[in-house]
């Protein structure tokens, strides 16, 4: 079954989508508070200019001390009264500056001759009591037929009230185009933006992506698939690519080690069977024959009875090594304690002259040399290569059991000048019910060596040849190995 992973790429929920969207908005939002800012600013700047100019001609009519009068004459004879009062004709452009006079009243007056035009009436309408006009020593925003001002007054000494204002319509078309083109620019920057961060979340994604298609090739099982290194991977990126490359390694070893323990558990059980069925078939055998009456003769009885009980004690001994074997799995709790290692080797070596007379035996254990350790667990070690060297080696054969220490280890060496093996036998003489050439013996032995070497923290090491006899060495630490 295939077994397909999202694409990181694909849909608006995408984490690429997102990141974009993300840069997008915050660029927006930039650009519109920085647009907000500079027309703001800008306003503030032009309006001042205005208010400047307005406060400037108010302050020179009010310290001159003129009269409305006065002011009629010189404008006459100045002829400046077209400046002071434009004359509006039908269709013509709105008078940036409107100059007015108005009584106490209110009424607008003429000046230099001139009528009040409609854009003055407006500002005096616009303000009606100009004394409040002259109180504000700011300019004010008013109104003139639609069109925004921004207006100040003064109050001459003959009591005439001169009301000035000053178009801001070209202060507010400049801000409009200047919002255009800052909409303009900050478009053109949200779509460079928008391409820059697809382009770049894409490169930069590509790890991630590596990993998707990785993931789904594991999930489909291809176990030793790892992810790439990008040409420029972030260091986030990268911690995690070595990240997960490491779990996928440990995963690979995991189920690889599932695999081949269950490979070894089904051959254990079925070489357990098979060793266990032949003791078990040659004990129902004699049965049956005592059971049909075919053993009629004493003699024939004590060889079956004899063949029975060797069958049983053969059977009983392969139980109790397969059950200290699968203590040995489970890691038992060692009873530690010193334990004088060259009095077990001597003790080992009189056995096996006990045994086998003829055997030349030679043991280099002298004095006392004690370790950190089980003591039944290194009897066995003993017992079990001692038995392995007189189980597959001729009676006359030589054999050496060596100890010494080094480096804060012991060294145990059971040492023959047998036959030997071939480097493929050698290889798997530690393999549980392995018998080199079909030996004699359970295949367990060597086995239960390694098991307890391991238990107390050290290792079984051969040195074999055809030809060459066999060297068993086993290094222990000298102090017990630290709980795990």
């Amino acid at each position: 079954m295939r077994i397909r992973l999202p694409n990181c790429e694909r849909g608006a929920h995408s984490l690429r989508a997102k990141l974009t969207l993300a840069n997008l908005a915050l660029l927006s939002l930039g650009i519109v508070m920085a647009t907000a800012v500079s027309l703001m600013g800008m306003r503030h700047y032009l309006l001042a200019q205005v208010d400047a100019e307005l406060t400037k001609s108010r302050d020179s009519l009010s310290s001159s001390q003129l009269t409305m009068r006065q002011i009629n004459v010189l404008s006459s004879l100045a002829g400046i009264g077209d400046r002071l009062v434009p004359q509006q004709q039908p269709g013509s452009p709105k008078p940036d500056t409107v100059f007015a006079a108005v009584d106490r009243r209110g009424k607008v007056l003429t000046i230099a001759g001139y009528a009040p035009t409609a854009a003055q009436r407006a500002l005096a309408d616009a303000f009606g009591d100009p004394a409040n006009l002259t109180k504000d020593r700011t300019p004010r925003d008013i109104s003139l037929r639609g069109d925004s001002y921004r207006a100040t007054g003064t109050r001459l000494t003959d009591g005439t009230y001169i009301l000035i204002a000053a178009s801001t319509g070209g202060l507010h078309h400049g801000m409009a185009k200047a919002l255009k083109l800052d909409l303009t620019f900050g478009s053109l920057l949200l779509v460079l933006l928008a391409t820059l961060t697809m382009v770049s979340v894409r490169r930069r994604l590509r790890p991630l992506e590596d990993m998707v298609e990785t993931s789904t090739a594991i999930a489909e099982g291809d176990l030793t698939r790892r992810v790439p290194s990008s040409h420029h991977p972030t260091q986030e990126v990268e911690q995690l690519r070595l990240a997960l490359n490491s779990m996928l390694h440990q995963v690979e070893s995991a189920y690889r080690t599932r695999e081949r323990t269950a490979a070894q558990l089904r051959r254990f059980v079925a070489d357990a069977s098979h060793e266990l069925r032949t003791p078990l078939s040659a004990i129902r055998g004699y049965l049956q024959l005592y059971d049909k009456g075919m053993l009629t003769e004493p003699d024939e009885r004590r060889r079956a009875w004899d063949r029975m009980n060797a069958e049983a004690d053969r059977m009983g001994r392969l139980v109790d090594e397969l059950l200290t074997l699968a203590r040995l799995d489970q890691s038992p709790e060692l009873r530690f304690r010193n334990v004088d290692l060259s009095r077990l080797v001597r003790d080992a070596a009189e056995d096996l002259r006990v045994q086998q007379p003829e055997r030349p035996v030679t043991v280099g254990a002298d004095g006392s040399l004690l370790v950190r350790a089980d003591e039944s667990g290194l009897r066995q070690i003993l017992g079990n290569l001692v038995t392995n060297v007189r189980t597959h080696t001729p009676a006359d054969v030589p054999v050496r059991l060596g100890l010494e220490r080094e480096d804060g280890v012991v060294r145990l060496c059971v040492a023959d000048e047998g036959p030997g093996l071939e480097q493929d036998d050698a290889a798997r003489m530690f393999d549980r019910f392995f018998r080199a050439g079909g030996g004699a013996g359970s295949g367990l032995g060597l086995a239960i060596v390694q098991g307890v070497v391991q238990a107390h923290g050290g290792d079984v090491a051969v040195r074999t040849a055809p030809g060459e006899g066999l060297a068993v060495t086993v290094t222990l630490p000298t102090r017990a190995p630290v709980p795990s």
